[in-house]
């Protein structure tokens, strides 16, 4: 695969129930998962469900973080995706794991790119040959 990103999936379990159906203190506390992780926010957008449960995703430069709650059971799903070296998605699942409460965790990390028969890491953003990026 030629790697741009890695994407961790996080399970939290045994939450907090308050901040789980909490939509401002989410969106507040995961816009603070981005920074601790060194990434850029470009924008957050949060819902809440009736009769509970949250649902967010911040866009960052990138890529994005998103949650998912279910206060009933006190769990929230998480993914974290980032793109380049620059970013430490784990700060942010660290950093959550406390807001949260969470006393049961577990996380799996993902290559994200394409598709190849050799493995490497590739650029997120190429330049081309006049040392523009290329936006795609």
């Amino acid at each position: 695969m030629k790697v741009l990103g890695r994407h961790l999936i996080a399970e939290y379990a045994d939450c907090d129930n308050s901040i789980l159906n909490d939509l401002e203190a989410l969106e507040k506390q995961m816009n603070q998962a981005v920074r601790e992780s060194g990434a850029t926010i470009v924008k957050s957008v949060f819902h809440r469900y009736n009769p509970q449960g949250v649902s967010g995703i911040v866009v960052i430069a990138e890529s994005h973080f998103s949650i998912h709650t279910w206060p009933e059971y006190g769990y929230a799903a998480v993914d974290f995706f980032t793109c380049g070296n620059a970013v430490d998605p784990y700060k942010a699942y660290e950093y959550l794991k406390t807001i949260l409460g969470s006393k049961t965790t577990q996380i799996n990390e993902l290559k994200r790119g394409i598709p190849s028969h050799i493995d490497e890491i590739i650029a997120h953003k190429p330049e081309t040959p006049s040392g523009a990026l290329l936006v795609g």
